[in-house]
């Protein structure tokens, strides 16, 4: 006689939970958090704690104040405000990211029903937003290495890329990949993004199909047009905020597509995106804008990509 047992749904369960993903998310930032903290020094640590506090501050205060249930404990709202510091110049005045932050929480994530419902990922939204409102603060970068002290002023090397004043025998490599470059605290270093991105990925947080789709198409794009008559497409990769976006924000569950699919598609827009506005945008960067474009294709690009269930007749979509 076999034994069944008969249960509600669903069947299938995992010891996964909002708050254990998002401790893996923290984790994989943490190597990357420090060498930016390492590069621009305590400024850098101020804003990170200032845009980490100011979240999880917002997302109590709002639910408290819509009588919702408190969510803080989930750490969504921490992972938000890190990478919103992360998306910020270590110039950038310690009220930005409190501004930031309310507009990343409030406007970007809780107006729209919280965790699960925003369709564009809220840290994005704010830099965004923050980009918009005080474009000279945003874009005021200095040379990492002062700690903080006495800060020269500079250009990032997409900057350097975009007005073609840096070459092949000035573009260097390892101060590429160890983050030793003007730009973003938590986009310099990519040895520390890939190997956060890497522990998302054995983890099984993230797929491996968006970063990856996303990091080879600016590749081979970029190696195809080129720049000023210059091609360093492996350069490219390891400069800017793109192996930040591409492992932390294109993967984000809520504002990227859920079928495999939908997943390639999105790192192919996502890729084409970013080189398209790199090369011929009025930006040296593009990494964020094609994110939330892509965001905003993502119910569409999930309703042509959803697998066709077994025994049902075929619907004909509008």
């Amino acid at each position: 006689m076999s034994n069944f047992v008969v249960s509600a749904t669903p069947h299938v369960r995992s010891k996964e939970s909002i708050q254990s993903i998002m401790r893996d998310v923290l984790i994989a930032l943490a190597p990357a958090t420090v060498a930016g903290i390492y590069f621009f020094g305590i400024r850098a640590l101020l804003l990170v704690v200032i845009s980490i506090a100011s979240a999880v501050v917002f997302e109590y205060l709002y639910q408290k104040m819509m009588k919702k249930r408190i969510t803080i404990s989930d750490l969504s709202a921490a992972v938000t405000g890190l990478l919103l510091a992360m998306n910020m110049p270590v110039a950038a005045p310690l009220w930005m990211p409190i501004v930031g932050s309310a507009f990343a929480i409030i406007i970007a994530k809780q107006l729209f029903g919280g965790l699960g419902q925003n369709f564009i990922n809220p840290a994005l939204a704010a830099r965004a937003f923050l980009l918009a409102s005080y474009p000279t603060a945003m874009t005021s970068w200095t040379t990492p290495g002062n700690f903080g002290v006495d800060a020269v002023a500079t250009a990032t090397p997409l900057a350097g890329l975009k007005g073609g004043f840096l070459t092949p025998t000035s573009a260097d490599m390892v101060n590429a990949l160890t983050g030793n470059v003007p730009g973003c605290i938590g986009e310099t270093c990519a040895i520390a993004l890939i190997l956060g991105g890497i522990y998302l990925i054995m983890k099984h947080v993230i797929s491996w199909r968006i970063p990856v789709i996303y990091i080879a198409t600016v590749f081979i794009l970029t190696a195809l047009i080129g720049r000023n008559g210059v091609r360093l497409p492996l350069y490219e990769l390891f400069i800017g905020g793109l192996m930040l976006g591409a492992f932390f924000m294109a993967t984000d569950y809520a504002s990227s597509p859920v079928t495999p699919k939908g997943q390639i598609i999105m790192g192919l827009g996502c890729g084409l995106l970013t080189t398209l506005i790199r090369i011929y945008g009025g930006y040296p960067e593009g990494v964020s804008y094609s994110i939330l474009i892509m965001n905003l294709c993502v119910p569409l690009i999930d309703r042509y990509t959803q697998p066709k269930i077994f025994g049902a007749p075929e619907v004909k979509k509008a």
